[in-house]
């Protein structure tokens, strides 16, 4: 499922506002999920762990924010729907709009892929900037009342424990404090502690699909020209697992991060990133290192070892009002700048299950819908993933076929706009990865060279 194929947001659909939410992580998921909450529940709370900074800086619960954060087509256009305006408040807190037709250069398959034919807006902004604003809508909003530096705790039951009535806090000034709730909403990230609860509460925890690929990535935070207005791209190959990826931010910054697949991974200190850079196959990288001023010598190191998957569509059982979302469900390989956009959608299907029988047997209605979205993106990521044959984990049926014909698709767009435009509405989850398989695709894929 992408953006092509589901129902875009409506904000008439949810008329009748009752009852109280509850948020557990105040990141992007979460204030996703927030917002549509608020279509369908007088009270939504959002417990965050994390002071709320005054400023757009990196916070401790989001060890990757200080790394390139991609806004894909299905992202941009979902958040436009649930906050009208969101570009152009993105753009005057000192977001980048670009021309994703003219301004992306992406280095894949030992070329550069060819420009494209239609004007498409890119929104580029550090990680802190998108969450600025994205919980300055949200929290403005009647409904929501924002609960920073609380710990989840633990959920509330009824007697059974078959039914999540809310949540147990410890609070800002060190008192527990529990907060009764009609939904619970799991937005805390990769180390949900939501399966082994379900475990020690005599439910059998979701099955887990783990592909280890080895990863880390390091981020410098360098000077930018007012008309340097351009993202670059160098993708890692199955012969060299290096790569890079960097692009204009807010206050006169450009963000470059490189990385490294299966133990390659790229230092944290100037000289040596800088050496990292040279062996790219683009020497744009190394540029950039050696001639901009660099804002901060301070370089932003991340580890990502593995992608996970959490299978709660095949739960047989699971406690009424409670959801899980975003990266607790699914985490990805984040050099394909899933995240956020997933979370999206994610919150786009919870707003139309919502709208359809309203709260009956909520869980099992949203995992089912949701799967198809986190299918998309996993196999898009893991597909890509096992094109390195140290990768380990559960491989998708058909991949190495797959990576195959996509290695030919990519060369051939290098100089064809055609084939360049439907692989970047795959990976920008506007249409699905089925597009690339249609007989005229396929043909200007196969077709003799003149």
């Amino acid at each position: 499922m992408t953006l092509a194929t589901v129902q875009r947001y409506h904000p008439t659909r949810n008329t009748d506002r009752e009852g109280a939410a509850v948020v557990i992580g105040g990141g992007m998921a979460g204030l996703f999920t927030a917002r549509i909450l608020t279509d369908s529940f007088r009270e939504v709370t959002v417990i965050e762990r994390d002071s709320t900074p005054v400023e757009p800086t990196a916070r401790r619960g989001v060890p990757q924010g200080r790394h390139v954060h991609l806004l894909l087509e299905a992202g941009r256009a979902t958040l436009e729907d649930f906050f009208p305006g969101f570009g152009e408040e993105l753009a005057r807190a000192g977001g980048v709009i670009l021309d994703s037709s003219r301004d992306v250069r992406q280095y894949q398959e030992d070329g550069f892929l060819a420009d494209g034919t239609r004007r498409l807006p890119l929104y580029f902004a550090t990680r802190p900037l998108y969450e600025q604003v994205v919980r300055r809508r949200v929290t403005n909003l009647s409904a929501v009342t924002f609960r920073s530096r609380c710990q989840w705790v633990d959920y509330l039951t009824d007697g059974s424990d078959s039914t999540v009535t809310g949540v147990s806090i410890n609070a800002e000034e060190g008192d527990t404090e529990e907060l009764v709730a009609d939904l619970v909403v799991d937005a805390t990230g990769r180390t949900s502690r939501t399966p082994t609860w379900l475990q020690a509460h005599g439910y059998d925890p979701p099955e887990i699909d783990e592909v280890r690929i080895g990863m880390a990535y390091s981020t410098a935070h360098i000077e930018r020209p007012a008309n340097d207005r351009q993202m670059i791209l160098s993708a890692p190959s199955p012969d060299f697992g290096r790569g890079g990826s960097t692009f204009p931010v807010e206050n006169g910054g450009r963000i470059v991060t490189l990385f490294g697949l299966h133990g390659d991974h790229p230092p944290t200190d100037v000289d040596g990133l800088i050496e990292f850079a040279a062996d790219l196959p683009i020497p744009h990288f190394e540029r950039l290192l050696e001639t901009r001023m660099w804002l901060s010598e301070d370089i932003a190191h991340y580890p990502f070892p593995t992608s996970i998957r959490r299978h709660y569509e095949d739960v047989e059982r699971f406690p009424d009002g409670l959801l899980v979302v975003g990266d607790a469900l699914a985490s990805f390989n984040p050099i394909y700048g899933q995240g956020m956009s997933v979370a999206a959608l994610e919150a786009l299907i919870l707003h139309h299950t919502l709208a359809d029988r309203n709260r009956d047997d909520l869980a099992r209605r949203y995992f089912d819908r949701v799967e198809d979205i986190v299918t998309v993106a996993w196999t898009l990521s893991v597909g890509g993933d096992f094109a390195f044959p140290q990768t380990e984990g559960p491989k998708p049926r058909g991949t190495n076929l797959t990576n195959r014909y996509l290695s030919r698709l990519l060369r051939r767009s290098h100089d064809d706009q055609v084939l360049r435009e439907a692989f970047v509405k795959v990976l920008m989850m506007e249409q699905p990865p089925t597009t690339l398989f249609s007989p005229n695709i396929v043909w200007r894929v196969f077709k003799p060279k003149p």
